[in-house]
């Protein structure tokens, strides 16, 4: 699981079937500046940190078969605690 902050959104005119309702939206690893798109169905927003889950652990979160998603934003980050 990683920590990254929504960058953008990423428009789509057709999509496969299989995948569900929800957004694709670029995000930002925190601390490398490494970029990569995420299947958002938590409605966040551009500027928000959030966590998220890759590989089969972000497909296995959908029910029957799942759909061609690598990256998926499981939570979103209210406060980190002070280290």
């Amino acid at each position: 699981m990683i920590s990254a902050t929504v960058t953008g959104n990423v428009w789509a005119t057709r999509r496969i079937e299989g995948i569900p309702a929800g957004a694709f939206l670029e995000v930002e690893v925190d601390g490398t500046g490494s970029r990569l798109i995420a299947f958002d169905v938590l409605g966040t927003g551009v500027g928000e940190h959030v966590l998220v889950a890759q590989g089969s652990v972000a497909s296995g979160w959908f029910t029957g078969t799942p759909p061609p998603v690598d990256a998926l934003i499981i939570g979103s980050i209210d406060s980190t605690p002070n280290k």
